[in-house]
């Protein structure tokens, strides 16, 4: 008999991916401590598990999965030959309708798109307090993406407007959007990507309590902190229109101690759910839930679900002893604030779950 840690190394699927399909009557351990509820199974069921895992990343659904199950340990392996061939004409079905379906947006993109579309300012430039500045850094980089197929969110938008700089990084499945006040820009609203690079570059240089100065000349950007520069090329995309993402409806609030919140994050129960990012790796989640009272709780059931590491990311970007967190709906995101500023939020998107 193994247990479910050596059964997790043995077939690919985590400890709570394994409990999981406990819990869905699919791969059953074969045996459980009473006392403990320790799960141990049979060297038989490496192979099965082994099966599951190549299913799961399939995409199959769980009652299928179950169904190949019972028809892989007959005679009769037709069952199992239909269930694939099944699943696979589905999948794709899928991927021709996609296909119709995405060259319609490509026709509309086409449609739609402006060559007058008028050049970025050639010439900007800001003044804002370094401290302010490496907050508003701080707050927001965690969230940028790493995806290579995505290199338009893989930096920090620059979003100056009147005295206002505003920091935002997005990877699709969260966002941050940060605050420093700007002086010396009185022209029209201008924009800037900066990559992620040349972010951390930048930030490096913000350890005085002076003031610094952003250029952007064309598609070039220059941080200068007294007779220290960085400077460097800016990504040539067009960044979201992040404001239409951040208005969100009114929703359930609650205060959360940082410290003790972590914790409970961090060595709580967890669930698995569908990948997020790249790598296509599942991801662990972690489920929360609102009590009467207005404090959040994390455990086996909850009413939104989102990724724990996330989660954990958005907490210490924060950078406060408390902060507040606004839940919506489940399918909708959820907000992390500081209590002192709307200008500093993260909100994370929902998760799935496999059940």
């Amino acid at each position: 008999m193994i247990g479910i840690g050596e059964m997790a190394r043995a077939s690919g699927l985590s400890a709570s991916t394994l409990r999981f399909y406990d819990g869905a009557g699919v791969l059953v351990p074969a045996r459980v401590d009473p006392m403990s509820g320790y799960r141990r199974y049979g060297p038989e069921q490496v192979a099965e598990a082994r099966l599951v895992a190549r299913l799961r990343r399939a995409g199959m659904a769980v009652a299928d999965i179950r169904l190949v199950l019972a028809g892989w340990s007959g005679t009769d392996a037709e069952l199992v030959r239909k269930l694939l061939e099944a699943h696979l004409r589905r999948l794709e079905q899928r991927l021709g309708a996609a296909r119709v379906e995405f060259s319609e947006v490509r026709a509309l993109l086409e449609d739609r798109e402006n060559p007058m579309t008028p050049p970025r300012p050639t010439a900007v430039r800001l003044t804002v307090p370094a401290p302010e500045l490496a907050a508003a850094l701080d707050a927001v980089r965690f969230a940028a993406s790493t995806d290579p197929e995505l290199p338009v969110l893989g930096g920090v938008l620059f979003d100056a407007e009147g005295d206002t700089l505003r920091t935002v990084a997005t990877d699709r499945y969260r966002m941050a959007v940060a605050r420093a006040a700007a002086g010396g820009h009185d022209g029209p609203r201008a924009q800037a990507v900066v990559p992620s690079p040349l972010v951390d570059a930048m930030r490096a240089l913000l350890t005085d309590d002076v003031t610094v100065t952003l250029s952007v000349d064309g598609d070039r950007v220059t941080l200068t902190a007294g007779e220290r520069e960085v400077a460097g090329r800016l990504l040539a995309h067009d960044y979201p229109d992040y404001r239409r993402l951040v208005q969100l409806p009114e929703g359930t609030r609650a205060t959360v101690d940082v410290t003790a919140f972590r914790t409970e994050v961090a060595q709580g129960p967890s669930r698995t759910g569908e990948a997020q990012g790249p790598g296509g790796t599942a991801c662990e989640l972690s489920l929360l839930r609102v009590t009467g009272d207005g404090t959040v709780t994390v455990g086996e059931e909850g009413d939104v679900a989102v990724n724990r590491e996330f989660l954990l990311d958005a907490l210490d970007a924060g950078a406060r002893d408390r902060l507040v967190l606004e839940f919506g709906t489940p399918t909708g995101p959820v907000a992390i604030r500081r209590p002192d500023s709307k200008d500093a939020f993260s909100l994370l998107m929902p998760v799935r779950l496999e059940s």
